[in-house]
């Protein structure tokens, strides 16, 4: 027997979704994002809060999985990387390069193990030099772990444009964190460009 609970709309990381939830005999709360309908089976025993909770929870990573494979689609991020890798002394092994939609607290990630580059979404839309400076820093600790002054000689090295990166990242990380408290018509001119 199952209890369908109705429709309804349900926004996630700025992503409108129509929410079909259906109360059924089932173990767990499942989710399946089907274009721009979330459809919920769930147990008759899970509190209302909780579903709640979860179908948000689940949803967000939908959303993120659906949006990471769309970025992922085109390969430009591999070609990049491995255009960056060849220009270390000695060239450190990609074998694989993803933009990632749960990346939050960094910008880039690379496992010498196993060859993989894990790059935060948001890079993708930003110049290609971002990126590529990203890159040059994230293969440059294969060989220095810590942020010495041979690291950045190194990522410089390989990326002349790695401080003006850096740079770049810090004001869009300010301005993410700041955006909300801003007063409306400050944000209207950033968004306007504010050149003259």
């Amino acid at each position: 027997m199952s209890m369908a609970i109705g429709l309804r709309t349900l926004e996630v990381d700025g992503v409108a979704l129509e929410l079909k939830v259906v109360r059924k005999r089932v173990k767990n709360i499942n989710a399946r994002l089907h274009g721009k309908t979330l459809s919920v089976s769930a147990p008759h025993r899970v509190s209302v809060r909780e579903l709640d909770e979860t179908i948000v929870e689940l949803a967000r990573k939908l959303v993120r999985r659906l949006r990471a494979d769309a970025l992922n689609s085109d390969g430009g991020a591999e070609a990049i990387a491995r255009k960056v890798a060849v220009r270390f002394p000695e060239p450190p092994e990609v074998n694989e390069v993803r933009f990632v939609t749960n990346q939050t607290t960094q910008w880039g990630s690379y496992s010498p193990q196993t060859g993989i580059v894990r790059l935060n979404a948001a890079l993708r839309q930003m110049p290609p030099w971002v990126l590529e400076a990203v890159v040059a820093h994230e293969l440059a600790h294969t060989f220095y772990l810590e942020h010495s002054p041979e690291f950045w000689n190194l990522a410089r090295s390989v990326c002349s444009k790695t401080d003006r990166a850096r740079a770049f990242l810090e004001g869009v990380t300010w301005l993410a964190a700041a955006w909300d408290d801003l007063p409306p018509v400050e944000r209207s001119q950033l968004v306007g460009g504010g050149s003259d």
